[in-house]
């Protein structure tokens, strides 16, 4: 049966002309496994992911050096004389400059300059490292507001200011937000299966301690007083935490320190779905509570043994501060419980559906407040700083800034007409790789950034690089020319990694290095006519 499916018409109407040269590389997984693996077969028995493996690298590997480059970039360099590195870059074939006719000039790399990293000095050339008072955490102040933080809700309470028309109570929402630069946490009351208290929420942001041995947590806050008030309706004192934790809370923390949130009730009114669960009462049904009222989640030790600090019993704007080791620990989550425990008599009772509220209504929240945070690093590692904030170094600097010797027109006899004839007796013992005018080159492979000479500011350059093919599904497709080379580069890596079959290796890598080699003259792409009038041309005669 044929392989061309389709009409005439859908492919020269279509967007993918050419491609029946290639094989995907999902196909050739799927009739290796028909043909090489099975009873009876090279193969007796093989996994399928085994072979995706060794498809995978055997195609990486006949990128390198086999199959064809076809990935290019093109850019008009910037000021800054820096080409980003492709994605899926591996190495580069040809950097070019393209003239107004189109023509590709090649570059050529230099290896007598480079972008070191330049170490920050003193006025005594001492070396400087990181400043130990520096402040870990982003808009601790809140003075931008929420940005910088995650939270999590917040939700409807089960307080309720009256009778909406329906009969049914209209519940009041809780609040967590910024107000004159203080994060409030405003609390009504929330009863489920018999039990009362409020919704707990958390406040939290991801903090980067990869250079620092130690840190120490600072805050002030304020909990929320309890009152007896009208109709025995009683909110207890507030409870406020501040602490380190290792897991993000947005993916869940249980107080053995692994991943996992509690079951969601579903028939909870305003529940969350996931991660930012809210409701701190157990039930009796499937004993659900929420991290964000449970000290135990904070499972971080600190150094003085407590490891979160706590405000409670109405205290208020009160400092606390505490220290944690955090060597060896690239990142750590600052992270803040807010929790009301609202008596029983919170619930006015009773409520008569369809009728005016028959009690008095409990709408006045209890609000936790922060007012401050900051994380301090206490003990730095020693990390050494960089001269110059943007990575760049003096070299580099003076390098971009600097005429290259190509574009020395006293070296050259009318530059603008690129006509070049040598300066008599000036130019015995030039490097042939700057005896041109194209422009040079040199890839920074610490910042992942090609560098290019002065004189290409502004001037179109293209790229023509490497990859391993493995990049995106659309290009893990193999030209038919190497397709056997592709089926005999799998079958060695799986006989040569068994041990059953120690004895065929040998065969199947003489078999594997035959098909390469054949594959590889294929896509030479040698043409008989092009070859000839190549050999035409070597017979001109050359005067000296």
């Amino acid at each position: 049966m044929g392989l061309i499916t389709g009409k005439d018409k859908q492919y020269y109407e279509g967007n993918d002309f050419g491609n029946y040269q290639f094989i995907s590389l999902d196909d050739i997984i799927n009739q290796f496994e028909v043909v090489y693996v099975g009873e009876n077969k090279i193969i007796p028995k093989a996994r399928r992911v085994d072979i995706a493996f060794h498809a995978q690298r055997a195609l990486a590997e006949l990128s390198f050096d086999t199959l064809k480059s076809f990935k290019s970039q093109q850019i008009n360099v910037p000021p800054s004389l820096q080409m980003i590195l492709p994605h899926d870059y591996v190495n580069y074939t040809k950097i070019s400059s393209v003239d107004n006719a189109g023509i590709k000039h090649p570059l050529y790399p230099t290896q007598h300059t480079s972008n070191p990293f330049q170490i920050q000095q003193d006025d005594d050339n001492e070396y400087v490292f990181n400043d130990p008072a520096f402040d870990l955490v982003t808009n601790g102040n809140f003075a931008n507001g929420i940005a910088n933080w995650s939270k999590s809700g917040p939700f409807k309470s089960s307080s309720w200011s009256g009778a909406t028309p329906s009969g049914a109570p209209d519940k009041i929402k809780d609040k967590v937000f910024v107000q004159t630069e203080e994060l409030r946490f405003e609390h009504h009351w929330f009863t489920h299966a018999g039990s009362y208290g409020s919704r707990a929420y958390s406040v939290w942001q991801q903090v980067d301690v990869s250079n620092v041995d130690s840190i120490e947590l600072e805050a002030f806050g304020t909990s929320a007083s309890g009152s007896n008030v009208s109709n025995n309706i009683v909110d207890g004192n507030g409870l406020l935490r501040v602490g380190v934790v290792l897991v993000d809370p947005a993916t869940g923390l249980n107080p053995d320190g692994t991943i996992g949130w509690p079951n969601v009730d579903p028939n909870l009114p305003d529940e969350p779905a996931k991660a930012t669960f809210t409701n701190p009462i157990a039930s009796a049904a499937n004993n659900e509570i929420s991290p964000n009222n449970d000290s135990s989640y904070y499972n971080f030790n600190s150094s003085s043994g407590n490891n979160y600090l706590e405000w409670s019993s109405g205290e208020n704007n009160a400092f606390k501060s505490n220290s944690y080791n955090v060597q060896g620990i690239d990142t750590v989550y600052v992270y803040v419980q807010s929790y009301v425990p609202f008596l029983p008599s919170a619930n006015p009772s009773p409520f008569v559906v369809g009728t005016t509220t028959t009690a008095a209504t409990f709408d006045d929240p209890s609000v936790n407040i922060i007012d401050q945070i900051n994380i301090n690093s206490t003990s730095m590692s020693g990390s050494l700083l960089l001269a110059n904030a943007n990575g760049n170094s003096s070299t580099w600097d003076n390098y971009k800034s600097h005429i290259p010797s190509e574009r020395n027109i006293n070296d050259y006899q009318d530059y603008e007409n690129n006509i070049y004839w040598p300066n008599e007796g000036e130019r015995y013992g030039l490097e042939p790789q700057h005896a041109q005018v194209n422009g040079s080159f040199y890839i920074d492979q610490r910042l992942g950034k090609i560098h290019f000479s002065s004189n290409m500011s502004g001037n179109v350059v293209i790229l023509d690089y490497i990859s391993d093919s493995l990049g995106t599904d659309a290009e893990m497709h193999v030209h038919k020319f190497a397709e056997e080379a592709m089926y005999r580069s799998i079958a060695y890596a799986i006989i040569s990694t068994s041990s059953y079959a120690q004895a065929l290796a040998p065969r199947f890598k003489k078999e594997k290095f035959a098909a390469v080699r054949q594959a590889k003259l294929r896509l030479s792409n040698i043409k008989l006519e092009e070859i000839t009038q190549i050999l035409r041309g070597k017979s001109k005669q050359i005067k000296h």
